[in-house]
């Protein structure tokens, strides 16, 4: 059973002034000049997962200029659970509204009926950047396992952020903070409990699996002390540093404060002192892993969003990857500058070609 879109329609979105892609289950290579639109398409797609997509944009954003008009995203996604029908919209600016088969829906829906994992040129430096970053990267690989996880993580953040209210102001009601801290507690016992679970499954996907990239050892840390697994462990924490997270004004201890430590394993240096290019590699690697874990868990392989890989990697490692995204059976959208970087995927793919005329996207029909 396959995961992925066979219709893709733009309207007004970024550079795409109208766009309609026909495609089959096959990877898509997007190609085309800089600038002409390709990773604007790619972005279309990743909004069909929750969240604010692969750039983090809002909807205003995304509106094409100089127009500014509402924007529309429709989608006709197959999957192990059958076939449906994604429209997402906005209107001038407003947030995004989602119809799942002519109905309304809250993105953290589509997370249940698609998976979808990208990797893209500002990730390049995870391993080097703040914390904050690497959680993303862990949260979306955790969604991708537990779509419950976007409701745990968002009720976390809305009780933090009236906890943080209360210790700026100086509020010392302890009723008020005893409410607040149940709610972080269970929500983020649960979100500990699905990242950790999520490493599990990343652990065991790449265990003796037959690929080109090297294996990361992955470990969840923390910042401050050890996070508090358990949801009564982590209340008393809680709790207990109030006085503390007065005297700073925010919380100073919950999953909020996690770090994702990466390990190239058969060297044993941290992914941090890696070269680029092997750091590049490991991405990859995570990227195929959680690939196979989710084929292996919900029968499908996840929709696979690469954003100009083909460009940082040897004409060997791109024949090994695009070995392995065709051996998963992923639909994996893929953009470069040319034709050429696709070469290896011969008859397996399908090709995309993408221009910009009169200050506008062109995407012609997929060539064979």
């Amino acid at each position: 059973m396959s995961l992925y879109l066979s219709r893709l329609t733009l309207s007004h979105f970024r550079s795409h002034k109208r766009a309609a892609v026909d495609v089959d289950a096959r990877p898509v290579a997007i190609y085309g000049p800089n600038g002409a639109g390709k990773t604007n398409l790619i972005e279309a797609v990743s909004l069909l997962s929750p969240g604010r997509g692969m750039r983090r944009a809002s909807a205003q954003e995304m509106a094409r200029r100089p127009e500014a008009l509402g924007w529309k995203i429709g989608a006709l996604l197959h999957g192990p659970e059958g076939t449906h029908e994604i429209a997402i919209r906005s209107e001038g600016g407003a947030a995004r509204q989602v119809e799942i088969d002519g109905k309304p829906a809250p993105q953290t829906a589509l997370g249940r009926i698609a998976r979808v994992l990208w990797l893209i040129p500002s990730m390049d430096r995870l391993w080097i950047e703040a914390p904050e970053g690497r959680r993303r990267f862990l949260d979306r690989m955790t969604l991708s396992f537990f779509p419950d996880h976007a409701e745990a993580s968002l009720a976390y953040e809305k009780a933090m952020r009236e906890r943080n209210r209360l210790l700026k102001e100086q509020i010392r009601d302890a009723h008020w903070y005893a409410a607040l801290e149940g709610q972080m507690a269970a929500s983020g016992a649960a979100i500990q409990g699905n990242r950790q679970a999520a490493l599990d499954r990343l652990a065991r996907a790449q265990e003796g699996a037959e690929t080109s990239f090297p294996t990361a050892e992955l470990a969840l840390v923390s910042t401050e002390a050890d996070i508090p697994a358990t949801e009564a462990d982590l209340r008393a924490a809680l709790a207990e540093s109030r006085f503390r997270d007065m005297a700073a004004g925010r919380t100073l201890i919950g999953p909020h404060r996690a770090d994702l430590y990466g390990v190239f394993a058969a060297k044993g240096v941290p992914a941090s002192d890696c070269s680029t290019g092997e750091q590049k590699a490991l991405l990859i690697s995570l990227i195929l892993a959680n690939a196979r874990a989710l084929s292996a868990e919900i029968g499908a392989p996840p929709i696979l969003l690469l954003d100009e890989v083909a460009a940082h990697l040897d004409a060997n490692r791109r024949a090994a990857l695009y070995d392995e995204i065709c051996a998963l059976g992923a639909q994996a959208w893929m953009t470069g500058t040319g034709p050429e970087l696709f070469a290896e995927l011969g008859p397996r793919a399908q090709l995309l070609p993408v221009s910009e005329e009169d200050g506008q996207s062109v995407v012609e029909n997929p060539v064979e």
